[in-house]
């Protein structure tokens, strides 16, 4: 690692608390950096806003951090590891067991489609502004990717069942286009797309008949 780079690093160099009040306030710092997101994007983060919401001093961010985009990623962490904990339907096997080919595939969309929808608001603030923060574009590649291995998984436990060639392929471009089509809806909103909103049931549904037909259909 270069200079530049290392300084890089250390400027966006979280320094965890160790009381347990400090830890409390830090906690505080981090869901209220979620809410400015939800509530406004990234046009309304500002450390400012953050001590405000949380009721903390500056110095309490600036004693675990020293820029803005530390804090930012530090807020986007503590965000995304709640999608990131709800990924663990993919490894629960009573959640996958006794269902039909078609069936599972449904689930498995419905599963990926109902995590977007969830986090609608933190999503979006995140989508949007990966589109000019690199940092935030690579790291969300990464646990897009984690996300399309878990679906990916529990697809192919009907891999004798999927109709084309090259089957672990296909799950991934299945997954591909849910993914994108769930990123648009929570960063553009349900009319971006198409003529007609309609309703997330609805959306999950067509979704998921899209992906039977396109693995399933002879």
């Amino acid at each position: 690692m270069g200079e530049a780079q290392a300084a890089q690093a250390a400027d966006l160099e979280i320094r965890p608390p160790r009381q347990r009040r400090s830890r409390e306030a830090w906690n505080r710092v981090l869901d209220a950096g979620v809410s400015i997101l939800e509530d406004g994007g990234y046009e309304a983060f500002t450390i400012a806003a953050v001590c405000e919401r949380a009721a903390v001093a500056p110095p309490a961010i600036y004693a675990r951090t020293a820029s803005k985009d530390a804090l930012f990623l530090a807020v986007y962490e503590h965000g995304i590891q709640s999608l990131r904990a709800e990924q663990q339907v993919f490894s629960d096997n009573s959640r996958w067991a006794d269902l039909s080919a078609a069936e599972l595939v449904r689930a498995a969309v419905a599963e990926t489609v109902g995590m977007f929808l969830r986090h609608e608001r933190f999503l979006r603030a995140v989508v949007l502004t990966s589109a000019s923060h690199p940092e935030i574009r690579r790291r969300g590649s990464r646990y897009s990717q984690e996300l399309g291995n878990g679906f990916a998984r529990v697809v192919l436990r009907v891999a004798d069942a999927i109709t084309l060639p090259d089957v672990e392929t296909a799950v991934h471009s299945c997954f591909s286009t849910v993914f994108a089509a769930s990123v648009i809806r929570v960063a553009y909103g349900p009319g971006f797309a198409r003529p007609v909103p309609v309703e997330d049931d609805a959306f999950i549904a067509d979704l998921a008949e899209t992906a039977v037909r396109y693995l399933l259909s002879a």
